[in-house]
């Protein structure tokens, strides 16, 4: 990262699943000048509950800010030449605070979360078959994926959050709002806002009439009065009240999956990219107008880049598990010591051996919408080892962006010619050839891999009252790209796929709410999915060991 010439420079604050991190770009090249990561931690108190701590998360990002000044100081590029920034964050994470003492009323509930599909079960009786409201009002099925439900068991389950909602001290937000409020203020006169790309995403929001909907605040039973104001992507919200930036304005707030597609330039109809982080997020540009899937995609709002222009709306496959297998081999199975060397591993065997890798732990997203499926390795021999279940793991991430391109394909219409991408991920070569060879066409994939991050910056830059990022075709920045192609048959991948098919189906209906509460013995409840596996590994070493010694 070079010094730049002297400027007006902007930052992108990117609030993900496993990190918090700032990078700050000049907004005449887009280039990165400086960026600081802090990772976060998740808590599991039950099986299938994901919580974070939402002063880790706020800490997390004045922390990423700070050391990135200060980065930035030591290359002698001035920090106050720092005018605007953006927000991007994880979606759906649901967050409650006492807005007179800015204290979370509870941990924030993850997107990944499933304790609420009772809940869930309970609301779809309430839909008349013939009339789904939810559904058409929103563009999303109704899921223990998006925050409405969240909310909904937090009102149902936490007295805290019950009393402040009573004593009107109650504010509800995502992720971008709890930081929005917090840096311009908190306590003492914080914004409490959202955007429209973050709001859409809630089950409370109107993507018609862009609003927060009496229909379906009545339906989820939440009270209005806590719900943040909903604003464009790219507008002046306020002022970073205190620290490094102070005084700088906060004019940039998109999900992040709508940032990237910002980033990635996809502001044409028909432009499409696919973000590999916790999970894995495939985005199609359709213009103004929304498209209603017949295939398991949902229906989002893009982005809205500035009070008075048109929104734009995409169709979204969202895959729940894709880096966070790789972090799981890791911290659950140990069979890595970093989530870099999954590569090597991986390459070390050169293919699965015929395993296949479902890492439904979550459920299945789109395009299944199976929240009673459940995580399977299948296809294990005597041969198998932690190389092949690596590779799988690979595989996993690629086959499942597969589905969800064939049903955007399909959606669409016109079939993509390429597939753009991005993410840290990205990086990873062997999952990117997997990913060409297995979608048979050519992955594109930019060589500044943040653009999150970038996508924030612009929405940032971009907004009235601060004008340093031109969003006119002309004057946009050239993204540098590596274009990797398919190298394998494509009757070879085709047999691939339909195995994996195969397995996935194995893995759907394997669970219900009923065999979730009885039965499972309590012994084994808080015991981790890993650990069933290695001991299933364990013993077909042990059985061929036994085999070994009586040859």
């Amino acid at each position: 990262m070079a010094a730049p010439t002297a400027g007006p420079l902007v930052g992108g604050v990117v609030q993900e699943t496993n990190s918090s991190r700032f990078l700050v770009f000049n907004p005449k090249t887009a280039e990165l000048l400086g960026q600081h990561q802090v990772k976060i931690s998740q808590e599991l108190p039950k099986e299938e509950w994901v919580e974070q701590d939402p002063k880790e998360i706020i800490q997390s990002v004045y922390t990423s800010i700070e050391k990135t000044c200060e980065q930035l100081s030591q290359l002698d590029i001035d920090v106050s030449n720092i005018k605007a920034i953006g927000i991007s964050n994880q979606r759906e994470t649901t967050v409650v605070w006492d807005k007179l003492t800015g204290e979370p009323l509870y941990n924030a509930i993850a997107w990944l979360d499933l304790r609420t599909q009772s809940t869930v079960e309970k609301l779809s009786q309430k839909i008349p078959g013939n009339n789904n409201f939810v559904k058409s009002k929103t563009g999303l099925p109704l899921s223990t994926y998006f925050s409405a439900v969240k909310l909904r068991w937090l009102l149902d389950n936490v007295e805290t959050v019950q009393a402040a909602v009573k004593e009107g001290r109650a504010l509800f937000g995502t992720v971008d709002s709890w930081l929005i409020w917090n840096l311009t203020g908190g306590a003492q006169g914080g914004v409490h806002c959202t955007d429209v790309t973050n709001a859409s995403r809630t089950m409370l929001f109107n993507i018609h009439s862009l609003e927060w909907d009496k229909e379906l605040c009545a339906f989820f039973e939440i009270p209005m009065s806590i719900l943040p104001s909903v604003c464009s992507s790219s507008e002046i919200y306020g002022q970073v009240k205190a620290g490094a930036l102070e005084g700088v304005a906060i004019s940039g707030c998109l999900g992040d999956q709508s940032a990237a597609l910002v980033g990635q330039m996809c502001f044409q109809e028909g432009q499409a990219k696919n973000t590999y982080g916790a999970g894995c997020f495939l985005l199609c540009n359709t213009g103004h107008k929304c498209v209603f899937s017949d295939h398991g995609l949902v229906t989002t709002v893009a982005y809205k880049l500035g009070k008075d222009k048109p929104v734009c709306y995409a169709l979204e496959g969202s895959v729940a598990i894709a880096g966070e297998v790789i972090r799981w081999l890791k911290d659950n199975l140990g069979i890595i010591d970093t989530s870099e060397d999954i590569e090597e591993l991986a390459r070390e065997a050169g293919t699965s051996y015929g395993c296949y890798f479902i890492p439904a732990f979550s459920g299945l997203y789109a395009p299944h919408w199976d929240p009673s499926a459940r995580g399977i390795i299948c296809g294990l021999t005597q041969f198998t080892n932690k190389s092949h279940i690596a590779f799988a793991a690979l595989e996993a991430i690629c086959f499942q962006t597969r589905e969800i391109l064939d049903a955007m394909n399909r959606d669409c219409g016109i079939p993509l010619r390429h597939l753009q991408v991005d993410g840290k991920m990205t990086k990873n070569k062997i999952l990117m050839q997997l990913q060409a060879d297995i979608l048979k066409i050519p992955v594109i994939k930019p060589t500044v891999t943040d653009t999150t991050a970038l996508g924030a910056a612009i929405a940032a830059g971009a907004a009235e009252g601060v004008g340093l990022w031109s969003l006119k075709p002309e004057d946009l920045s050239a993204v540098l790209v590596d274009q990797i192609e398919p190298q394998i048959n494509p009757m070879e991948s085709e047999s691939r796929y339909s195995r994996w098919k195969k397995a996935t189906a194995k893995s759907m209906g394997w669970i219900t709410t009923q065999a979730t509460e009885s039965t499972v013995s309590p012994a084994f409840s808080s015991l981790p999915l890993g650990f069933f596996i290695v001991s299933s590994l364990l013993m077909l070493i042990g059985a061929r060991y036994i085999s070994s010694m009586s040859d």
